[in-house]
């Protein structure tokens, strides 16, 4: 019986461990695209790059093939050897931590099988999770390559799918742990009519995680720096009504991020009523946790709106998102009866 109590501690320290590294992950990636450092290595390098460049000769060869891109040519041709060692270091850092995230999973997970430690639907979950990992690696690169030949940056809509499966590896992780500490078996969704308006929230939050992918890809943050109103406009005023859905739109890509907020801020306040009028105090501290998020997150966004894109309050803001999407699992979690 110990144990088994001492593996469970060690798996539970390992989601933990893991759940951390996919955070830091998603905060390193963001750094990388604030700081323009992602198409700063030029081929994908599964084990070629596994070290830095180490003499000056190396440096100048990746410095070289950068060189060729339209977003040297275009908008860095003025760039130093030393500036180019800072985005590349950046994106270097960014590929290096993803494949220890790899190694870093791979390894005890075999090693909990091996002593027969995990169950059946375990094994498939958590299996499911490493096959995302592996995938993952070939959509950045799929990303990568969007903004080598014509493009100055990655699309967009790479950029969301590389960012929500990452969130996607998150939560999992988070689920995984939060059944692992409770000794439970819930499930994530069950497409029923229960708990509808978390069940809402939650998928409107993983869309503003999308949306907001978006305003990164397109630098939509740089246009219409005013808020509550768009520069005296509810509505933006540089896009006809023909063209106003459309998300290669940096204006409306703004315009509906800033809506899916409200929305979210909306049912935030309905949801905490519900629960309150229930009277389900344990759920409503939860919930107090997740709303507090919310503020800090909302308040962070317009501060970078209002700062012309300041990196560190961009980069908090993306922090923010992390621990939004804890304390939103966190919130959904309890609410589940078993």
């Amino acid at each position: 019986m110990l144990k088994n109590k001492n593996y469970k501690n060690l798996f539970n320290i390992w989601l933990i461990s893991l759940i951390f590294l996919v955070g830091l992950i998603i905060f390193v990636g963001g750094l990388t695209r604030l700081t323009d450092s992602g198409l700063s290595i030029t081929e994908w390098e599964l084990f070629k790059g596994i070290l830095p460049p180490t003499s000056t000769e190396e440096w100048i060869s990746y410095f070289e093939s950068y060189k060729q891109i339209p977003q040297y040519i275009l908008l860095n041709n003025s760039m130093s050897l030393e500036e180019f060692k800072f985005i590349f270091l950046w994106e270097y850092a960014h590929r290096l931590l993803a494949r220890f995230i790899g190694l870093f999973f791979l390894l005890p997970f075999l090693f909990f099988i091996f002593i027969n430690y995990l169950s059946k639907k375990l094994i498939v979950n958590l299996s499911k999770i490493f096959i995302l990992i592996l995938v993952q690696g070939s959509i950045g690169w799929y990303m990568v390559k969007s903004g080598l030949t014509e493009n100055t940056s990655v699309s967009h809509y790479r950029l969301s799918i590389h960012l929500i499966v990452a969130f996607s590896i998150f939560s999992s992780l988070i689920w995984i742990f939060f059944n692992s500490i409770n000794n439970t078996k819930k499930k994530f969704f069950k497409f029923n009519s229960s708990d509808m308006l978390l069940k809402l929230l939650v998928i409107l939050l993983f869309l503003q995680i999308i949306i907001g992918a978006f305003v990164s890809g397109l630098d939509a943050g740089r246009i219409y720096q005013t808020w509550p109103l768009m520069n005296n406009n509810y509505f933006p005023d540089d896009i006809s009504l023909t063209d106003f859905f459309n998300f290669n739109q940096p204006s409306f890509v703004q315009f509906f991020h800033r809506n899916i907020a409200y929305l979210i801020f909306f049912l935030s306040l309905v949801l905490g009523y519900k629960i309150y009028n229930k009277n389900e105090l344990n759920l409503f501290n939860n919930f107090l946790f997740y709303f507090s998020t919310i503020l800090v997150q909302v308040l962070l966004g317009i501060l970078v709106l209002i700062s012309g894109v300041n990196t560190y309050l961009a980069s908090m803001h993306q922090i923010s998102s992390i621990f939004l999407i804890i304390t939103v699992i966190n919130l959904y979690y309890r609410s589940i009866r078993s």
